[in-house]
């Protein structure tokens, strides 16, 4: 079984904006490689973080220096015409696998609903490049982005959460629940089951939000829904954060577990970890 993070942050100047994250200077490949192979993780995706100017370089530097185990979620801005031009070419960039924003706040929130980014959703459906969004305010809207764009993949962050911009514990940061399982019925539309052990309250093996998680494997199933950690904002190591999902969640089925940990998303994504690795 390959295990494959849907997100991880490196960088290595200045420390982040977003205080859940460890308030160090720097996170690089090289550390991330070693608690890989400690924790038994096959491969992560990189989320460049805003607060590096230059983490998508440093990104780009373990896709080449680490074939196979690092691809990217990168992003162009928003508020630029000349992005809109990128787009088509986009995935042509080595370890590139798709775009990642984030609509917590303004301006981002107003333009997903104001129609002002809906070039961004048409431009990455005809060049097939898979979206990712940290959007709890807005999961309506983006099921409405969805249902207008059959060929457009939406990834939902999180849980549908608020990630580390949430102080909120167990099943008070799970009130966007009902809103999130509404999205199932769109094919094309997923959910990242990343940075879990954040919204807890608890310790290892986090048990409240064990329904929730059943939940959103009830209504996407395992071919729709992608482990990851965020990694350096848990509050547990990189190994208990695979052994939640492997050993603490009997529902699952070996099936299951095969998808959900990494096959599903590397599908969703389009990542070919075997093609990387042969150098072809």
């Amino acid at each position: 079984m390959q295990i494959v993070d849907a997100q991880i942050h490196l960088w290595g100047a200045g420390l982040p904006s977003n205080l859940s994250h460890r308030q160090v200077t720097a996170f690089s490949p090289e550390e991330a490689i070693l608690l890989m192979d400690e924790a038994g993780v096959d491969a992560a995706v990189i989320h460049p973080p805003g607060w590096d100017p230059n983490s998508t370089e440093m990104a780009f530097a373990a896709v080449r220096n680490y074939p196979g185990r690092f691809a990217i979620m990168g992003a162009v801005p928003l508020d630029r015409p000349e992005s809109r031009a990128r787009i088509a070419s986009w995935r042509e960039q080595p370890g590139m696998l798709g775009l990642r924003y984030g609509f917590l706040g303004d301006p981002a929130r107003r333009w997903l609903h104001d129609g002002t980014i809906d070039w961004l959703w048409a431009a990455a459906e005809d060049a097939g490049v898979p979206i990712a969004a940290l959007a709890t305010d807005s999961l309506p809207e983006l099921g409405r982005i969805a249902e207008r764009h059959p060929g457009l993949r939406l990834t939902i962050d999180h849980l549908g959460g608020r990630g580390g911009t949430s102080t909120l514990k167990d099943a008070a940061a799970m009130t966007h629940m009902p809103q999130l399982l509404a999205l199932a019925k769109l094919p094309n539309v997923a959910v990242k089951a990343t940075g879990v052990p954040h919204y807890s309250s608890e310790a290892y093996p986090f048990p409240a939000l064990h329904p929730f998680l059943r939940q959103v494997y009830d209504a996407f199933g395992p071919n729709r829904m992608f482990w990851g950690t965020d990694i350096t904002k848990m509050p547990c190591s990189w190994r208990q954060c695979v052994t939640m999902f492997t050993e603490e969640l009997p529902w699952l089925s070996d099936d299951d577990k095969r998808l959900i940990m990494g096959e599903a998303l590397c599908a969703w994504w389009g990542w070919d970890r075997t093609a990387e690795r042969r150098g072809t």
